[in-house]
């Protein structure tokens, strides 16, 4: 029940202070009043069972994010909402990059402040956002990073609140997932979930797709179609590769994210639509923004908080651990016991620079899953060519290895021409290497592709 639940208001507007108490109150809440910062920390002082804090930023004396900054140290899981004017937004949003749990601007609607509250207090009895980093959850894998410690705890925070967010990262990272585990931690997560591939679908498909269309709109409009922003009303709409959509679309873009509102291609009237928005792309939007290719304004409406998800080959302490999840998944999926990953292998999966991050290792594993004998993966197991063939790893071995690791590859190479029927082009598709590099390990191995026919 809310009335369980205690709120701390702030604020050095009296009649905000009533406003604020006469809503609070008529939703079951018990409310408690400061004027000021020394007066709410008074109150936080002598009462220990404060459940939420609603403050203003901008006061006399001390500031709304001076007053967060020092109960940060005594009340660190104590849930913060800012209520902001236009000016102070930017502060507002630097404070939930701090933990901050939400804001809202002046003047501020009572319905949605009694929501964000609700929704706050029931993630609040769930416990979320609590406890240690998970090496892999939901699907999502984090590792043992400080840089991915970072990103969870910013994750955990934002998820929790409403505020849009912009995904930055390079292909493979993850950002999808990170959208998605956004979603489902967040007070929307009963509702809808929508994934709209901005860099996928056709630019003349795009506006159907989001803003939908009426019968006869245009050609082959052969029924009304509901656009995926308003299938996501009550949830979430993730734009994935935000950053190839045409000029036009970023205006419509842009003025649905100011309005809330939508009119769907051929119509007339316009449809409200309540919904977060997550966006991510691997475009450099600032470079992007330069060159006029993207909207300054959208970029602004979109990022209310910017996560960015480093790329593997920065976090290296990473790699060994994320394979080893791999391993263990494909080997469970494949009935194979205690696949393992020699010294060897894992010395050269964290010298490669891994273009294409977390997925590109995941692949990596699982093709040296099937290649790899006694169920051990070996460095020549590798569908990697830059991997397969260095010389520098090769010089850092026994004598015994490297007669191993030739008579491997040579014996792999031939399995693959035998497969290939000889074809040599066939082969080295299949081993994942170039025709040169087929050719001249055929030469190397004194190998007879004709003989496999």
């Amino acid at each position: 029940m809310t009335a369980a639940y205690k709120i701390l208001i702030v604020d050095d507007d009296p009649s905000i202070l009533e406003v604020l108490d006469a809503r609070l109150s008529a939703s079951n809440f018990k409310v408690l009043k400061a004027k000021d910062a020394a007066g709410a920390e008074q109150i936080l002082k002598a009462q220990k069972d404060i459940d939420l804090l609603v403050s203003d930023i901008k006061m006399p004396g001390k500031s709304g994010m001076e007053l967060f900054t020092d109960i940060r140290k005594s009340l660190p899981d104590l849930p913060v909402i800012f209520l902001t004017a236009y000016g102070t937004i930017p502060d507002a949003v630097d404070a939930i990059k701090l933990g901050a749990a939400d804001y809202i601007s002046k003047p501020f609607d009572g319905l949605e402040l009694i929501k964000k509250i609700n929704a706050m207090m029931a993630l609040r009895r769930e416990g979320v956002g609590t406890g240690p980093m998970p090496l892999v959850e939901s699907g999502l894998y984090w590792g043992k990073s400080s840089a991915m410690k970072h990103l969870y705890t910013m994750v955990k925070k934002v998820a929790a609140t409403q505020v849009n967010v912009l995904i930055l990262g390079e292909s493979g990272v993850g950002k999808e997932r990170i959208a998605g585990y956004i979603h489902k931690n967040s007070p929307r997560k009963k509702h809808p979930y929508m994934v709209v591939d901005c860099g996928a679908t056709p630019p003349g498909l795009l506006e159907s797709e989001l803003f939908g269309h009426l019968k006869g709109a245009f050609t082959h409009a052969v029924k009304d179609k509901v656009g995926l922003i308003q299938a996501a009303d009550l949830g979430t709409l993730f734009l994935d590769e935000i950053g190839n959509i045409s000029h036009d679309m970023q205006c419509r873009l842009l003025r649905f994210l100011e309005d809330k509102k939508i009119r769907q291609v051929g119509a007339v009237k316009e449809t409200s639509v309540d919904c977060r928005v997550i966006a991510a792309t691997n475009v450099d939007l600032s470079q992007a923004i330069d060159e006029g290719r993207f909207r300054q304004d959208l970029y602004y409406r979109l990022k209310g908080i910017t996560l960015t998800i480093p790329p593997l080959r920065e976090r290296k302490e990473d790699i060994y651990p994320l394979a080893g999840i791999f391993a263990d998944s494909y080997g469970q999926a494949h009935g194979i016991d205690r696949l393992r990953i020699s010294d060897a292998a894992v010395k050269v999966l964290e010298e490669h620079p891994w273009p294409g991050n977390v997925r590109e290792l995941k692949n990596t594993i699982e093709a040296g899953a099937i290649l790899c004998r006694n169920q051990i993966i070996e460095p020549w197991d590798l569908q990697v060519e830059s991997i397969r063939e260095n010389a520098v790893l090769i010089s850092d071995l026994s004598d015994s290895q490297v007669f191993s690791i030739e008579q491997s590859e040579k014996d792999t190479i031939i399995r693959a021409l035998k497969k290939s029927r000889g074809v040599q082009k066939n082969a080295a598709d299949l081993l994942g290497i170039s025709k040169r590099a087929m050719h001249y390990k055929v030469k190397k191995y004194d190998i007879d592709p004709m003989a496999y026919k």
